[in-house]
C-alpha cells in the first residue's frame, strides 16, 4: 500500500467497523497480513489449490484413485494428447499429489492418497468457519 495512502485508510477504519484507537487496530490488521503472507500452510495450499484448478486435473485425480495408470491410459480417459497430459502430470507431481514409478519403457502414475489427505486438512482448517 502507498504510504500516502494509511491516513485514508486509518480514517477509514474506525467508519466501517467499531473501533475506537485506529492507529492500534491499523497496526493489528496491518500485523495480520504479514502474518498471513508468510504463512507456509498457505503458501502449500496455493500448490493444492493450482493443482486442483483444472476439470483435467480432478479426473486424473479420480482415475488414480482407482489403480495406477500410465500416461497412454490417461490420454484414453481425458481424450487429450501424450503432452497436454504429461503438463497436467507436472502440476500435480510439484504440489506432491500423485508420484510416478518407471516399469519398463512407461511411467505408471499413483495417487499420494496421504497427501491429499493432508492437504485437504490444512485447508480445512485454515479456512474453517
Amino acid at each position: 500500500m502507498k504510504p500516502q495512502r494509511i491516513p485514508e485508510i486509518k480514517k477509514m477504519l474506525c467508519s466501517c467497523q467499531e473501533c475506537y484507537e485506529t492507529n492500534g487496530y491499523f497496526t493489528q490488521l496491518h500485523d495480520l497480513g504479514k502474518s498471513l503472507n508468510q504463512n507456509e500452510n498457505l503458501n502449500r495450499l496455493i500448490m493444492f489449490a493450482s493443482a486442483l484448478s483444472s476439470k483435467d486435473r480432478l479426473i486424473i485425480l479420480r482415475t488414480l484413485k482407482g489403480r495406477d495408470k500410465c500416461v497412454c491410459e490417461l490420454e484414453v480417459v481425458l481424450n487429450k494428447s501424450q503432452s497436454t497430459i504429461s503438463h497436467h502430470i507436472g502440476k500435480l507431481l510439484t504440489a506432491g499429489l500423485i508420484e510416478g514409478y518407471k516399469k519398463g519403457n512407461f511411467t505408471y502414475y499413483h495417487l499420494l492418497e496421504d497427501n491429499l489427505k493432508s492437504q485437504i486438512e490444512i485447508l480445512n482448517k485454515e479456512l474453517q468457519v
